[in-house]
């Protein structure tokens, strides 16, 4: 298959491409081994790059690269029209989830830009990371994920959305299984698949019964979300990083908030843009080594 050029994602000719790629600033890698990261990042000026069926299903056969190629550890995940929510857990190797954003965004961008004849930017710049407690609060987001379309108004049901994890934890595939069921089941103190299907099923009903769908944006725009305590030990850890941060009370949960950033668009409240802090500026010198992989 012919693909396209590195430089198809931007908008400056080849020669000046070159000459700029290693003045990009390196990611700023702030994540802690071990921690659950809720991930969202926006197609580039909230453009709807991804409303094609085509182009959401290839997020998630580069997302199920990444996790072949890095050992990346999914729990759920969400494609959107002009973004995506993505639930990782960080086993502290060798930056996984910075390489495996790099990979599925920039393989994403080339394969659209290519079809498309197409050139610019197709995401953000910067993808956001959000880490999440695990308990209850992990349930919440998990669900919060399910629900996107629904908040939307686009399906009344997760299930009727094909591009999500919902129907993979519903229904565990025996092959091409991006959800690592087993972390998953761990993590939610669950014995057995069948008791995290119908588990996973009841909470999600029961947030459609309650009528609870709505945007909630500390799952977004928080660089922590959990107990008190889980969200000053993550503000020690980060230190500097988050120098001057305030730990707020939201509803039930704790978090450390960003300065907040306007969110307009015209698809729902959904599709925001994270703000700036603890979001993560891709690496393009490092992305051609991915692509050739």
């Amino acid at each position: 298959m012919l693909i396209l050029p590195l430089e198809a994602l931007f908008y400056s000719p080849k020669l000046h491409f070159k000459r700029n790629i290693e003045k990009m600033p390196r990611a700023r890698r702030h994540y802690i081994p071990g921690y659950v990261w809720h991930i969202t990042h926006r197609c580039h000026k909230k453009e709807f790059l991804l409303k094609f069926a085509r182009d959401r299903q290839r997020w998630i056969y580069w997302l199920f690269e990444a996790k072949k190629r890095f050992g990346l550890c999914v729990l759920n995940y969400m494609v959107t029209s002009n973004h995506i929510h993505l639930l990782v857990i960080d086993d502290g190797h060798d930056a996984v989830i910075s390489k495996s954003m790099q990979l599925v965004a920039g393989r994403t961008a080339q394969e659209y830009n290519q079809r498309k004849k197409r050139k610019g930017a197709f995401w953000e710049d910067w993808y956001h990371a959000t880490a999440i407690e695990r308990d209850e609060h992990l349930v919440r987001c998990l669900v919060y994920i399910d629900m996107n379309m629904v908040r939307t108004g686009v399906v009344s049901h997760p299930s009727e959305w094909k591009f999500c994890g919902f129907n993979e934890i519903q229904n565990p595939r025996q092959r091409y299984v991006l959800i690592n069921n087993s972390r998953l089941m761990e993590l939610l103190n669950v014995g057995l698949i069948d008791e995290l299907k119908d588990t996973h099923k009841r909470w999600v009903d029961e947030t459609l019964r309650i009528d609870k769908h709505v945007r909630e944006s500390k799952w977004s725009q928080s660089v922590a979300v959990g107990s008190k305590e889980f969200v000053e030990m993550t503000k020690n850890k980060l230190g500097s990083r988050v120098k001057g941060r305030s730990i707020i009370r939201s509803d039930e949960d704790y978090c450390i908030r960003e300065q907040q950033t306007s969110y307009i668009t015209d698809f729902a409240n959904e599709n925001a843009v994270p703000s700036d802090d603890n979001t993560y500026l891709w690496n393009f010198g490092d992305i051609s080594q991915l692509l050739t992989g």
